[in-house]
Formats: C-alpha cells, structure tokens, sequence
C-alpha cells in the first residue's frame, strides 16, 4: 500500500513539475523577455535537449560520451541544406546563394533529396540514429568503456569537423547561414520566430517526459546496473552492449533534433558548432547541474549558457576562467552536481528529525535524591 501511495505522490509532483516548466516556457517567458532574449532561450532550450541524452547516457549508463556535437552539427546542417533549398527555389535560383558567388550552377547530388521537407525531417531523425547505432554496436560489442570510448567518441567530433571546414559545397568554414524561411515561414517575422522557439520549448518537455519513463522503467534500471557492474549484468543474463547501445542512439537522436531546431533560432551552422570545445561545452553543463538526476542536466545546460552569455557581454577575457573553475568545483566537491545539493540537503533535515525523536536515556537519580527517598 504504501508503495501505490509513493508511485502516486512521485507521479503527482512530476506532473506539477510539468506543469509548471509549461506555464514558465509558455507564459512567464514569452510575456517578460524580448523578442531576442527569447530566442537566446530557444537556443539554450536547443542546449538542454543535448543535455537530457547526455544525462541518460552518462549519469544514468556510466558512458562519457565527448563526440555530441558530431550529431548536433549533423542535425544541423541537414536541417540548412532544406532551408538553404528552399530558400532558392523562393528565389526562383536553382542554388543556394552562397553557390552562386562560388560560380556553381548545379545543386551537389547528395543536396538535391533535401529539397523535399520530408525527406529533410527523416534524415534528422534517422541518419543520427543509424550512425549511432553502428557506431555503438562497433564498440560495445568489443566490450570498449571507458576513457577508450570518451578518447573515440572525442575523435569522431575532431574529424567531422575537420571534414565539415574542408567541404566548400557546405560552406567551409563559414558554415550556412542568413536563412529567411523554416518550412514556408518567414523568420524575419517575430511571430514566426517565436513559433520557432515554442516549437522547441515542446520538444524538451516531451524529451523529458520520455527519459523520465525511461528511468523509471525495467529498462532504466538495466541501464544503471550496467553502470555499476557490468559483469554481474552479463551473468544474469542480459547483453550489456545492446543496453548501452539504446542508450547512447536516443543521446544522439535528441543531439539531432537540438541541431536542427538550433539552425532557425540562430541562424547558421558551422563546423565551430561541431567539433571538440561544444561537445565539451554540452558536458560541462550536464556535469554542473547533476548528472544522474532528471532535471539537473537541463537546469546545468541552461545556466551554464545563460552565464556564458551573461558574463562573455561584460567580462569576454575572463567568462572561460571562471566557467572552469565552476567545473572544477563541482566536480572536486559536488561529484553529483548542484542537483546533488538538495539530495544532501534532504538527507540532512531527515537526519536531524530523526536525531529530534529519538528518545533521549534516563539519567540515574543522584545520591541526595535516593537520601530524600530512603528517609521517607
């Protein structure tokens, strides 16, 4: 009995949780910031969606996972080759424009299926995910953890975006950038952005929603005792690898989709949004808020780029100092994260309750008192 009253008592504050993420997402913050903080806010949205598979993979399946910019920046830049098309073809011109300043009259073969819109939203979700996937399979299977995986996972990011920088057809080292339109939308209207960014505020909260099931599953459990004895999970049956390999392709199914939404809100993709300082970067704010909890990689993410942003305006020489040393504090003296403070916090008032209750022994009467008693 107690137990149904628990799961209903955590199923009643998730969904005021929810509701009030919801009211502030959609209310409070679209009626009190500007049409361009609101889009910084979109784009820390972007950043906390990375944030949420990260934590799943991380906190919750012990993988560190340094390379999610890799399917960030391919998220990304698929989602700009659909707008860049579009945007010609608006235009009436047959290539984007950066195309025709280099002198090219054709569309590259591998751009011409991203002038359909469906086929660009399937690539988002499916080529990540494949990628991941094999990528995955490669590795676990071969029983690679570790610093071995963080070390791959860290090259792939450094080679695609050497790759990327290289690829003039997809803009170089500039990226693509100045897009007008997201799927017959103008992006130059305010309205039309903040579409945008509410489409991103639901995107989170549903991602949420998911991992939340997903930790609170069979599942969810598998995956945590991987992280804390693989081998004893190998003897009960259960494959390891393909545990950790669910994991790590929904982490780059959602870097996927946060590139994608990333490139309307901002306004360009480069290869500096691909490599090694951004998956770094996606880390330290999973690290920051709490690795392990649910909503600690989303706060650490969004704060961590919102004291970016604040800070680098005021103080720019000196943001990247204090954003390690933030990172060095936590993880020397808060290995949980600042989610890990109320843990400690709870855990210290329970302590003290029960010090409180607890009653206290009968002290021995003194020998004046057994006199008085004797006497009488």
């Amino acid at each position: 009995m107690r137990t149904i009253v628990g799961r209903w008592q955590a199923q009643a504050r998730s969904l005021a949780g929810f509701g009030i993420a919801a009211i502030v997402l959609f209310g409070v913050a679209p009626a009190l910031l500007s049409d361009f903080r609101l889009s910084l806010l979109g784009k820390f949205l972007c950043f906390a969606i990375v944030a949420v598979g990260i934590g799943l993979a991380w906190g919750r399946g012990g993988m560190l996972v340094l390379g999610q910019g890799v399917f960030f920046g391919l998220g990304g830049y698929m989602m700009g080759m659909h707008l860049k098309i579009a945007d010609a073809q608006i235009r009436g011109h047959d290539v984007p424009d950066f195309m025709q300043i280099a002198g090219v009259r054709q569309l590259p073969a591998y751009w011409q299926p991203f002038a359909s819109p469906a086929f660009a939203l399937l690539a988002i979700l499916l080529v990540p995910t494949a990628i991941a996937a094999l990528l995955g399979f490669g590795v676990f299977k071969r029983r690679v953890k570790g610093a071995y995986f963080a070390i791959l996972s860290q090259a792939l990011a450094a080679a695609l975006a050497i790759l990327l920088v290289g690829q003039t057809s997809l803009g170089g080292s500039n990226g693509l950038t100045n897009f007008r339109t997201f799927f017959g939308f103008n992006l130059n209207d305010p309205v039309n952005k903040r579409m945008v960014y509410f489409v991103a505020a639901a995107t989170l909260l549903i991602v949420v929603a998911l991992v939340r099931q997903l930790m609170y599953s069979r599942y969810g459990e598998l995956l945590v005792a991987v992280r804390d004895g693989e081998e004893r999970v190998r003897f009960l049956g259960y494959d390891p690898a393909n545990i950790k390999v669910v994991a790590y392709t929904l982490a780059a199914l959602f870097a996927s989709i946060a590139g994608a939404l990333f490139v309307p809100i901002v306004g360009f993709i480069a290869p500096s949004q691909v490599g090694i300082v951004p998956s770094i970067a996606f880390l330290i704010g999973v690290a920051i808020g709490g690795r392990t909890t649910l909503l600690g990689p989303v706060l650490g993410a969004i704060g961590v780029a919102w004291a970016q942003t604040l800070f680098s305006e005021r103080f720019p020489s000196g943001w990247i100092y204090a954003q390690g040393l933030l990172f060095i504090v936590v993880v020397g003296f808060f290995p949980a994260g600042l989610a890990g403070l109320g843990v400690l916090f709870s855990r210290w008032r329970r302590k003290r309750s029960t010090d409180a209750e607890e009653p206290q022994p009968e002290t021995a009467p003194d020998a004046d008192t057994e006199k008085v008693g004797a006497a009488s």
